[in-house]
């Protein structure tokens, strides 16, 4: 009897199947667990990861609004491949306050997770409108709406207190300043853009949609994409800082 075949023995009997299952689950477990003894934290601490910004937190429930996660994930993993394509594997930080998160693991497009500061914003714009113009295989469809739609913001300030009532660290100057914020942030001749700024380190302030009129949903969603993956300087990460 071969190897393979040896299969018969655990198909014929179910006792002896139920005990191998439980060996497998319990192999896998362990493998999971044990190397989280080695940590401090699981979640590493990392400087320069904040809440998000009000555009790009609209702009956040804009991608989630629309299903992109469904086709893209946003999440590096710790493998050879995915480095070389993407950058740096993902840190549990950086996803420290996203409720819900976006990791997720289908892949039918590209990862987003290191998606931010690699192309223009007209490269967006163009992508989000005609897919097909930028990747002329592409199966996404086009969102030309987007830069029609003007952004509904007027409850920004609710959504960013209830995101504080799970954990995210808004500050009141934080909410109270939302909606000047969020409109600072699309238009960079806004006399608030420092104030922003200031709240919102490494936040950009440009006019992502190209009409710097009104402030719209492709203001919002492509002000979100271009701060993914770009608050943490992996230069002066130490990866070692987090073990035991």
């Amino acid at each position: 009897m071969s190897l393979f075949d040896k299969h018969v023995i655990f198909e014929k009997n179910s006792i002896l199947l139920l005990v191998g299952i439980l060996i497998a689950v319990a192999i896998g477990g362990l493998v999971e667990i044990v190397p989280l003894f080695y940590l401090k934290s699981t979640i590493e601490k990392a400087e320069g990861v904040r809440p998000y910004s009000p555009l790009e937190l609209a702009g956040r429930n804009i991608y989630i609004r629309e299903g992109c996660y469904n086709c893209h994930s946003q999440m590096v993993r710790p493998l050879r491949d995915e480095i070389e394509r993407y950058g740096h594997f993902s840190l549990a930080a950086e996803s420290m306050y996203d409720h819900p998160f976006q990791w997720s693991s289908k892949r039918t497009g590209p990862d987003l997770a290191r998606v931010g500061a690699k192309y223009s914003d007209q490269w967006h714009r163009e992508h989000l409108t005609n897919p097909r113009s930028i990747v002329p295989d592409s199966i996404m469809p086009g969102y030309p709406f987007l830069a029609k739609n003007e952004l509904e913001y007027t409850h920004i300030t609710e959504v960013m207190k209830t995101n504080r009532l799970v954990g995210v660290p808004y500050t009141d100057d934080q909410i109270a300043n939302a909606a000047a914020d969020l409109k600072a942030q699309a238009n960079p001749d806004d006399k608030t853009v420092d104030a922003m700024l200031k709240r919102y380190p490494k936040a950009v302030a440009r006019d992502f949609d190209g009409d710097v009129t009104k402030v719209s949903e492709m203001d919002a969603l492509v002000a979100y994409l271009q701060m993914l993956g770009t608050l943490v300087d992996f230069k002066l990460y130490d990866d070692k800082a987090n073990l035991r």
